[in-house]
């Protein structure tokens, strides 16, 4: 079946649903070329707290957007009413926890309540679309659009169901670049997508290495730095993700693939099961972040 794409986006509200970590930024990145921004989320304080980050942000990332620049930054809403975040938005973007049967809930939830015309993303960081799409009545629509952590890593996976409408893909090859991010299209279905497999593997045998005594998340993370001459190291990212979340993505692919080992999930476990999640909560593997 064919779908058809959405007119005059530029006028149109982006929804996102859910208002944590990488919520609040998906929602930054569409307002960097004004218009209206709604985040959905059931949580009065988180989407408060995302507000504020992207009120906070959206000028300086606006600026440094192509066609963008000072006081172009669009505004953002905040609510509680699924209908009203959806209400003649063009893109929804889904951007909650890992949780496969939570997805197939809200992909319902979407399909039935977005306008004909809206496109349908997830940005699932280990689930492809095909998995949660048995009770969406229009999977033409639906493709995973994950992101890695805008405004600074802007590179976008894009990825079909299996049945998503070729010219959803093209469209948004087009479009998304206009608001920052660029998207990189995985041309048959991939858990992890293109460079999520990649970081995988490297994230995996870091917390091995932790996990086996042969060293330290902070000297990991220095040996990195020096050696790859970048800012932050493995264990420093998955404080910026959240380790419940790394933990989600872990448990995924173990599922999949049942020979990898345990030891690395068995430490972010510790972790998690301390309420040390990173960021979000002041401390994970490292200590020093603002309460």
């Amino acid at each position: 079946m064919g779908f058809t794409l959405p007119t005059e986006v530029e006028r149109r509200p982006v929804a996102v649903i859910g208002a944590g970590t990488l919520g609040r930024r998906i929602a930054l990145m569409f307002a960097t070329r004004g218009g209206v921004v709604r985040i959905y989320d059931k949580s009065g304080p988180a989407g408060e707290a995302a507000k504020t980050y992207v009120e906070q942000h959206v000028d300086e990332v606006a600026a440094r957007v192509e066609g963008g620049g000072p006081g172009r930054g669009g505004r953002v809403e905040v609510t509680d009413d699924l209908a009203e975040a959806l209400a003649g938005a063009w893109l929804t973007v889904e951007a909650v926890p890992e949780r496969l049967d939570l997805k197939k809930s809200v992909f319902a939830d979407l399909d039935a309540g977005a306008e004909p015309d809206a496109i349908l993303a997830s940005n699932s960081s280990s689930y492809p679309t095909s998995q949660f799409i048995d009770r969406v009545a229009h999977p033409e629509r639906v493709v995973n659009m994950h992101f890695y952590m805008p405004p600074v890593q802007n590179a976008v996976d894009l990825m079909s169901d299996g049945r998503t409408d070729p010219a959803v893909l093209a469209f948004l090859k087009e479009e998304l670049p206009r608001y920052g991010v660029f998207p990189f299209e995985a041309h048959k279905e991939s858990t992890g997508f293109i460079f999520n497999r990649i970081w995988a593997a490297i994230k995996r045998e870091s917390l091995e290495v932790v996990a086996e005594g042969v060293s330290t998340p902070q000297d990991v993370d220095r040996m990195w730095e020096i050696n790859m001459g970048t800012p932050a190291g493995p264990f420093r990212m998955m404080d910026h993700v959240g380790l419940d979340v790394v933990l989600d993505i872990e448990e995924h692919y173990a599922a999949e693939l049942p020979g990898l080992p345990a030891a690395p999930r068995e430490l972010l476990r510790r972790y998690v099961d301390a309420g040390h999640l990173g960021v979000k909560t002041g401390r994970g593997f490292y200590a020093d972040y603002p309460a």
